[in-house]
Order: C-alpha cells, then sequence, then structure tokens
C-alpha cells in the first residue's frame, strides 16, 4: 500500500474502474467511480460512488457505497456500511450489525449477522492458529497465493474523473486513465492518460498523455508523446518523443538519443502498523468483542 497502482489492463470509463485482477481500496479513500474486478477489498470508511462488483467482495466498517453491490461468491460486509442501492450475494454472505441496505438485499448461500473482522486482524489471527497448531506448510501455501495483479489505492487517496491524488508514489502501467494526477513520484508506462500530471520526479515511458506535464525531474523516454506543455527544473528527453506545447527547464534541457533513469519506491516507516501495534490492535479488538 505504499503507492498507488494501477496495472495492466485496467481501464476508466465515466462511471466505471474495470480490472481483470484484484481491487484494494484502503482507509479513508475516496472514489468517484465504481469498481469491477475479482476479488475487491475496501477499507474502513473509504466511499465508492458507484456500483461494487467482484468474484468476492469484502468492505470493512463504515464504508460508503452509493450504487449497487453485486457478489458472485462470498460477500463480508463491516458494521455501519451503507449502500445505496441494493445488495446481490450469490454465495454466503457475513454482515455486522448497523449496516444500511436501501434497496433490499439477495443472498443465496448461508447468512451470518455479525461484526466481520477487519482484513487485518483476520490475517494475523489466522496466521496465530496456523502457528499454534503447527501447520508451517499452510502459513507457506498462504504466502505464496498472492492477489492477481492488484490494482491498489493506498489510505486517504482520492480517484475521480477530475482528479487522482494521492500522498504516495503513482505508477500506472499498460492502462488509459482518466483524472489530473497529483502524486508524489510519477510513472506512466505503456499508459493514455487523459489529464495533466503533477509529482517531484515524473516518469514517462512508451505513453500519450493528454494534458500538461509539471515536476522537479521530468523524464520522457521510448516515444512517447505529451499533448501539453512541460515544466520542470530539470527535463531529459530522447529522441522521437514529441511535446505538442511549450518545454521549461528551469536548470536545463536534455535531448539525447538515449535516456536511462530508475523509479524506485521509498519504503515509508510511517505506513502501516508494525508487529507491536497489530498485536495492541488485535489485543484491544478482542477485549471490546
Amino acid at each position: 500500500m505504499n503507492s498507488l497502482y494501477i496495472p495492466e489492463g485496467a481501464e476508466f470509463d465515466e462511471t466505471l474502474i474495470s480490472h481483470n485482477g484484484d481491487v484494494i481500496v484502503g482507509n479513508s479513500a475516496s472514489i468517484g467511480f465504481g469498481i469491477k474486478g475479482k476479488k475487491v477489498i475496501v477499507g474502513d470508511r473509504a466511499s465508492i460512488d458507484g456500483d461494487v462488483i467482484g468474484e468476492e467482495v469484502r468492505l470493512d466498517s463504515w464504508v460508503k457505497v452509493k450504487g449497487n453491490v453485486v457478489c458472485y461468491s462470498d460477500c463480508y460486509i463491516g458494521e455501519f456500511t451503507s449502500i445505496d442501492g441494493k445488495l446481490t450475494v450469490h454465495g454466503d454472505l457475513e454482515i455486522g450489525r448497523n449496516v444500511r441496505i436501501d434497496k433490499g438485499f439477495e443472498a443465496t448461500g448461508l447468512i451470518t449477522i455479525q461484526n466481520p473482522l477487519p482484513v487485518i486482524i483476520f490475517l494475523f489471527i489466522y496466521l496465530m492458529e496456523l502457528l499454534r497448531i503447527g501447520k508451517i506448510e499452510e502459513i507457506e501455501e498462504l504466502f505464496e497465493e498472492e492477489l492477481e495483479n492488484p490494482l491498489i489505492i493506498p489510505d486517504n487517496s482520492k480517484v475521480t474523473i477530475e482528479q487522482i491524488q494521492t500522498s504516495r508514489n503513482a505508477i500506472f502501467k499498460s492502462s488509459r486513465i482518466l483524472g489530473n494526477v497529483r502524486a508524489k513520484d510519477v510513472l506512466v508506462e505503456k499508459t493514455e492518460l487523459y489529464g495533466s500530471v503533477r509529482g517531484k520526479d515524473v516518469f514517462i515511458d512508451s505513453s500519450k498523455v493528454h494534458g500538461a506535464i509539471e515536476g522537479r525531474r521530468i523524464y520522457i523516454v521510448n516515444g512517447s508523446n505529451i499533448f501539453g506543455n512541460v515544466t520542470g527544473e530539470e527535463v531529459f528527453m530522447e529522441n522521437g518523443c514529441s511535446v505538442e506545447g511549450s518545454i521549461i527547464g528551469r536548470k536545463g534541457v536534455w535531448i539525447k538519443e538515449r535516456v536511462e533513469y530508475q523509479f524506485e519506491i521509498e519504503e515509508d516507516e510511517d505506513a502501516g502498523m508494525g508487529k507491536e501495534e497489530v498485536q495492541e490492535d488485535v489485543s484491544q479488538h478482542l477485549q471490546g468483542d
């Protein structure tokens, strides 16, 4: 969750983000679209402005969905979540207390009314139980079963048709994106982006950007096309790339046959919870129950 990551195959249209893999939305994130994916996990207090559709859906506590929720397998709904449309579940439904569903729900499997554990606490307790009974092989299999090509939106990020904003890095790969991007460092690779880009360091690789680019260091490589102005401290561009606007490099503009760059994701020590904090959070949750 250290970066906003839009992977290969993701597509944005006016109302929906569609992805052929899994989707993770962090706590308190604001999404101005609906979401369609395989496994869809939405963190506490996040808001989704459209439908949520997935083979498996998990909505943590206080989530707001302004459309329908359709799940083709098992579904988990945390307490105080609100759904403005209809909830349709083709498997088992585990639902928390004080959930509001405006247009009713339909479930073909078992319905359990209780408060589902938040994802991180559920995984922690599950791992502790496997360790207690000595199921080391099961733990190895659990870590080998990774999420499938996940689309990740970190905590407190905003993704709307007007703006994609995060305090973390943003990575876009082989996708079609709508929205003006505001992030720490930005990598746009083999992507068509309809909007502007503003970041600390900006890397445009084999892509088309229909908007302006602003940053400290800007790299434009591998036949990329920019349909707007480029403004930075330093601008590095390869031959064969095009900019249909002005190029301003306050410290210089370099146009070369070959430009090398390295995009690095810095570890954020403040991101997420450490082992001691997870244990404390689990203890408080269990005591509260």
